[in-house]
Parts: C-alpha cells; structure tokens; sequence
C-alpha cells in the first residue's frame, strides 16, 4: 500500500512539473513574435487617433536617457483591390528608423523591405492569399482606399476615398492574425492617404537601451510630455494573450494540484492502513507510557517522509524528462520544430511548494485517525 501511494505522488509531482514546463515554453513560443513586430514602448494620444510632434519634440524624446531609437507611424484602416478582389485591413506606414525600433524585416519570407519615400508596401501572407497577388507583380497592381473626411454628398466615388497605386515588394508571416491583418509602407504613403500635416502622427514606437530602467524610461517620458500620452509596453500591448495563456497556466495547475489531491488520498489510506495493522504495537508502546500525541506525531513524520521523498523523485524525473527533450528534441511539434519546454525555477519552487504543503495536511488528517480509544482497543 505504501509503495502505491508513493508512486502515485512520484507520478503527480513529475506531471505537474512536466506540464507547467510545457505551459512556459508554449506561452515563451507565443509571445515570440511580438520580440519582432511590438516596441518595448509605444507612445500613443490621450485622445483621438493622432497627434502633432514637432521635430524639437522628437529631438527632446531621443535625448531621454535610455531611449535607444523611435519610429513615427501611421496607422489607418484601409481597403485594398487587386483585380475584382477588395479586403479590409490596416495600413501602418513606417520610417526608416522602424527596422531600428523593431525585426520585422526578420519575418520577411519573400522579397524585400520597402524603399523610403516609395510607393512600396509589404504584405502579410494572408493578404498575399485573400487577394491571390505575389512581389513586384507590375501586371497586377494594388489599389488602397481611405475615405476621405468631410461631410456632405460626392459627385463620384472618387469624392468619397483617396487612393493610392501601389507595389508589393515584399510578403511577411508572423502569425495568422497578424498576417492577415497587416501592410506596411512608407510614412509619406500613409500621410498622404490620409491628408495628414507633416508632424501628425498616430504614434511613437521606441526602442530601449539593453539593461535600461524602463519605468525610469516612462517617468522621463511624462515628465518631458505630461498628461499628453499613454504609454503602453509590449506586455501590455499583448494584454490579451498575457491574461489568456495566465489564465490557462492556472487552469492547468489548479486540475494537476486536484490529480496530487486525488494522489494524496492513497497516502491517507496507506497511514490508516498502517495504523489498523500495527493497533497491538500502538497499544504496548501507550502501556509503555507513550502519550497519544506522540504516536500521532510518528505517524505523521512518516506520512511527511513518505510525501517528501517521493516528491523529490518526481521532481527529478520531471527534470531528466524536460532536460532530454531540450537536448534531443525527441517529442516534435513539425518536423522542423521541437516540442516548446522551458525550466523555470519557479515551477520547481510550487511544485516543491504544492507536494509538501498538500503532502503535510495529508499526513495530519491520517495521524488524526489515532486516539486513545483506538489504542486501548487493541
């Protein structure tokens, strides 16, 4: 009995560190790519979709200490046709510094990065598909539509949008929502598009210096502008996906903590067992004047022991598991791509945490079954 009981908690404890590992390196393999395409700090208005930021502003932004580069963008929602073919997506037109800022150029799979002060624009793969168009197609040019503001009826439908013939040099992937979402191309593209002024912008992307304070970074910021903007990180960019894989990474601890529960019960019973089956030894060692509270504490410390020692072993286990998979790489995703794990240490530290905590009241609830009743009745 004792054996099965200590094999279930083996088993538990190395599953509950195995798929806390798995769920850390599936969250790392998800917000992988915003490394490429978020800023560490994006600078957005208070209120509307854009602002004016003079080139003196700029200059006073790049000066704070720790701000490595920045990128003005525009970014407008937009019609693209190609053929008798039309899709909605969102146009984001970058300058020169954005390759500084962020590696999206890294995500290229076809073509090239645009040109400044082109006509050029990257697409996303689902765009490239949605609207069956390639790179450099001159035969199949690429139409984009912004509606005009104003009020009041037009003559045509050229009164109601501006638009722009454009060439795709490139196509990107970087997930399926980003790529079916996103084309990019020149600052002065957009700005002209939208009829934008020179200095109005929708915001500010930045890069930070490595090992740079970035609080101290956003106390800089609106000290020099304050009260004129948000200021987002690429966590809360992601806020989303953050809350979504937490939540499920709890979900997922709190089912393997009920498993270990569940497992801790053989344990309850083998004490008990233990205890039923040495009842005449119970009763010589309370004749020998060993108090109740003192056989309670035997059993207890052997409970504990037991929960203790084959903690450990699972938790080595699970560390010989996810330690071979992250150097042969023998469970795989494609046949390209392993299976995601990551170790962290404060997996090891709840597990640690979770098997002896539960391990403990387990053993207490066991040892409680032993009274003086039960002794003397032996």
């Amino acid at each position: 009995m004792s054996f099965i009981a200590s094999g279930g908690v083996i088993v538990a404890s190395a599953a509950l560190l195995i798929v806390l590992s798995v769920f850390a390196g599936l969250k790392e393999f998800s917000l992988e790519f915003s490394n490429f395409t978020d800023p560490d700090l994006k600078i957005l208005p208070v209120e509307g979709k854009s602002f004016l930021f003079s080139e003196t502003e700029l200059e006073q932004l790049n000066k704070i200490e720790g701000v490595a580069a920045s990128s003005k963008i525009i970014e407008e929602r937009i019609a693209i046709k190609s053929e008798n073919k039309n899709v909605l997506a969102t146009l984001k037109g970058v300058d020169e510094n954005y390759l500084i800022v962020t590696q999206i150029d890294s995500m290229i799979t076809q073509g090239q990065w645009i040109e400044p002060g082109t006509n050029d624009v990257v697409s996303g793969d689902g765009i490239s598909n949605n609207l069956s168009f390639g790179i450099f197609n001159f035969s199949k040019p690429l139409t984009l539509y912004v509606p005009k503001p104003g009020k009041g009826q037009g003559s045509n439908i050229r009164s109601y949008f501006n638009s722009e013939v454009v060439t795709n040099v490139g196509l990107f992937y970087v997930n399926e929502i980003i790529s079916n979402e996103y084309i990019f191309s020149d600052i002065s593209l957009a700005r002209s598009l939208l009829n934008y002024e020179d200095n109005q912008i929708s915001f500010l992307e930045l890069k930070l210096e490595a090992d740079t304070n970035e609080d101290e970074v956003r106390n800089a910021i609106e000290t020099a502008f304050p009260n004129q903007f948000i200021i987002k990180n690429r966590a809360q960019l992601n806020d989303a996906l953050f809350k979504m894989l937490n939540t499920e990474n709890l979900a997922v601890y709190l089912i393997f903590t009920l498993v270990i529960i569940i497992a801790l019960f053989n344990v309850i019973g083998a004490i008990i067992m233990m205890i039923l089956d040495r009842k005449k030894s119970l009763n010589t060692l309370f004749n020998l004047g060993a108090e109740p509270k003192l056989i309670k504490t035997i059993f207890f410390l052997q409970g504990t022991l037991m929960t203790v020692l084959s903690g450990i072993i699972g938790i080595i286990i699970g560390l010989l598991v996810i330690l071979s998979q992250l150097q042969l790489e023998w469970i795989m995703l494609t046949p390209d791509f392993p299976y995601p794990v990551k170790l962290e240490i404060m997996n090891i530290v709840l597990v640690i945490i979770t098997i002896f905590g539960l391990g403990i009241i387990a053993s207490k609830l066991a040892s409680q079954r032993i009274t003086k009743d039960l002794i003397k009745t032996a």
